[in-house]
């Protein structure tokens, strides 16, 4: 890797902004960069590697006062070596809680799309074009009767709701 980069050739790398890497500077983030005789910021291939560590950090939600903890138990050295393991640790645990619950919601997304695709395939759709699952001759038998719509698709007067039984599991498989 390259050493020696300018800040726009480190913000091109990164994603960042130039912006975002002074203020990342300030704030103790990134220990104080070299510069070139002309004064401008030039950035070795270890603070690349620390501002990719960093970008994962940000990614997985660490929030920036997480992140200065950790910038400054990088700086004692060896000596905090356990306190920034127990940290990612307890990080590392957050984001698998994080993953879990979006995997749980990407599931119930999947089983919705299918009970939709289910309902579609059973009669025609609303344009008078028949599902691209279904093929209809010209002259086809008028459609079965739509089967009870899913609790997305029932009318909102709570009359009409207390009065339609629920739809179970078992209802939607």
């Amino acid at each position: 890797m390259e050493s020696n980069l300018s800040i726009a050739e480190v913000a091109r790398r990164t994603g960042l902004t130039a912006h975002t890497l002074r203020y990342y500077e300030r704030i103790g983030l990134i220990a104080a960069v070299s510069r070139a005789p002309g004064g401008q910021r030039r950035y070795a291939a270890a603070d690349m590697e620390w501002l990719a560590f960093l970008l994962r950090l940000r990614e997985t939600g660490m929030p920036i006062q997480g992140m200065q903890a950790f910038a400054g138990l990088r700086s004692q050295g060896d000596a905090s070596i356990g306190e920034r393991r127990a940290m990612l640790e307890s990080h590392l645990a957050e984001v698998r809680s994080k993953v879990e619950a979006l995997q749980q919601s990407m599931q119930a997304l999947a089983h919705k799309i299918e009970h939709y695709r289910g309902i579609e395939a059973r009669r025609p759709s609303s344009s008078g074009i028949a599902p691209a699952s279904t093929k209809r001759k010209k002259h086809a038998a008028a459609p079965a009767p739509s089967p009870t719509p899913s609790d997305d698709d029932q009318p909102r007067d709570r009359r009409a709701l207390r009065a339609r039984p629920r739809e179970t599991a078992a209802d939607r498989r």
